[in-house]
Order: structure tokens, then C-alpha cells, then sequence
């Protein structure tokens, strides 16, 4: 049974919900805890079409607050609070993450890739529509090369939605994905993760986005049993229907591959809790 969601959005950004609506949500599904990781600040280019840059960055101090507020006040309850952040790994940019990983006393930090150079390319479907296979493939290659110094930074704690990359182009990712020079390419890149003490989310997340399928493939979970590797669960929720969504499904599919135990971190801290 999965009782922690690690990774969750609120209205500061493009979510729907404010922290403590997201909070009662996850005391309603009966979890035990909630990390709030609301996406760190980006600097001026890298841009989204929908940009909530401008929101979030105003609004930051407010969900610090309000998210600690919470966590305060249920210290001892049924549901425990834990204050993150999604970090993005943007290339070029290691000082400005560091400082953001730094500007407030987080429990843990979400590493993730969003972004090949400038462009975010989880902003829509219709780049991906116009790309041959071959583009594709370069695409998912160069997004791997990213995810790998991303993990071997040591900056994050867990390694969010691994092959988000697939989000817009499922069928050509698993074409690429079962050649054994990309299973060696992302191999390098768990094995990264590995040696940074990170654990891998497990995400229901892409189960309500185009790929309909959970992050990661079933590839990528047969390396990480073989490699021992740690995992943690997330909904990556973005309003309050979508707190611990799907948790069974994830708890079935990790199971499936030979997980029996998931990681939470608090302030350096690695606890385990059964499947």
C-alpha cells in the first residue's frame, strides 16, 4: 500500500488548488504524506507558451508559507507534511539551481528535465507531430544525456517522472528505447542516480497525460530491480482529484517488477515503507 505522495502542485503555478485544499485531499485518500513540490523559478529563456513564470515567482514567499503553516499545525497528525520543491535542471544554468535548491530549508527536492536547451518540450504535442522517427530519437537522446547530469549533480533527492520525455510520442520512444545503445544510455544515467543516493519515482502522472502510461516504462523498471535501485510514489498532482491517483495501479505495476518497499526523505533522512 502506498501512503506518501511525494510529489504534488498547487494554484501558485499552473495548478488548480491551494495548498491546504491539496492537504485535505490527501487526508480524504487516507495518506500518511504529502511532500509539496511546487516547480522552482526559471530564468528569462526558458520559456513556456502558457508561462506562469511571473505567478510563481511573486508568489513564492505565500507557498512557503502556507505549506509550512500546515505542516506545523498537523506535526502530529494522521497526516504528516513535507515542503519540496521540483527542481529543473536547466542546462548552463548549475548556479542559479543550486541557489534555488538553497533559497528556503527544504525536506527534499524533485530533480527533473523539462527543458532540451530552451526548449520545454512537454508544452504541447504539435512539435513532436512534425518530427520523423530519426528527430525523435535525437530528441530522447539528448534529453537522457541532460537526465544523467542532472543525477550526478547531487543536488536532488529523488529523480521525478524519469522518461517524461515520452510525453507527446509514446510509440516512437519505445522503438528507440528497446535498442541497446538507449537501454545503455539510460543505464548510465540510473547508475548516476544510484551513486547520488536518489531514489526513482514511480509516477501515475502520465496515466492522465497523452503517453497514458506510467513513468517509467517497463524497461526502465526491470534496470532499476536489477540494480537495486530505491523508489518513491507520486501523483504529481495538479489539483485536488489528482492526489494519490492511481496509487493501486502503481502499487500492482511496482510489485510487478519485484519492489517491495518505497523511500520517503525528510531533511537528509531515508525512511522505507512497505508496498
Amino acid at each position: 500500500m502506498i501512503l506518501a505522495d511525494l510529489h504534488t502542485h498547487t494554484k501558485y503555478s499552473h495548478g488548480g488548488n491551494s495548498p491546504a485544499e491539496m492537504y485535505a485531499a490527501a487526508q480524504a485518500r487516507g495518506l500518511e504524506i504529502i511532500g509539496f513540490t511546487e516547480h522552482s523559478p526559471r530564468p528569462l529563456g526558458f520559456d513556456y507558451t502558457n508561462e506562469y513564470r511571473d505567478k510563481l515567482t511573486r508568489h513564492l514567499p505565500d507557498y512557503a508559507r502556507e505549506v509550512l503553516e500546515i505542516k506545523a499545525a498537523n506535526a502530529h497528525g494522521p497526516c504528516r507534511v513535507l515542503f519540496g520543491m521540483e527542481m529543473d535542471w536547466l542546462e548552463g544554468q548549475l548556479d542559479f539551481t543550486r541557489a534555488s535548491s538553497t533559497a528556503y530549508d527544504f525536506d527534499y527536492l524533485l530533480g527533473s528535465v523539462h527543458f532540451i536547451g530552451p526548449w520545454g518540450f512537454d508544452d504541447g504535442a504539435q512539435p513532436w507531430k512534425d518530427m520523423s522517427q530519426e528527430e525523435c530519437e535525437a530528441q530522447y537522446t539528448r534529453y537522457f544525456e541532460a537526465w544523467e547530469r542532472m543525477l550526478a549533480s547531487g543536488l536532488f533527492n529523488i529523480a521525478a517522472h524519469p522518461d517524461l520525455i515520452k510525453i507527446f510520442s509514446v510509440e516512437q520512444f519505445h522503438v528507440w528505447l528497446a535498442k541497446p545503445e538507449s537501454l545503455a544510455l539510460v543505464r548510465k544515467g540510473l547508475a548516476a542516480l544510484r551513486h547520488s543516493g536518489m531514489s526513482m519515482e514511480v509516477s501515475s502522472a502520465g496515466l492522465r497525460k497523452a503517453c497514458r502510461e506510467i513513468y517509467p516504462a517497463p524497461p526502465i523498471m526491470v534496470m532499476a530491480a536489477e540494480m537495486g535501485l530505491p523508489i518513491s510514489f507520486a501523483s504529481d498532482a495538479h489539483v485536488t482529484d489528482d492526489v494519490g491517483y492511481g496509487f493501486a495501479r502503481l502499487a500492482s505495476y511496482a510489485r510487478a517488477f519485484g519492489f517491495r518497499e518505497y523511500t520517503v526523505f525528510d531533511r537528509g533522512q531515508r525512511s522505507v515503507y512497505p508496498i
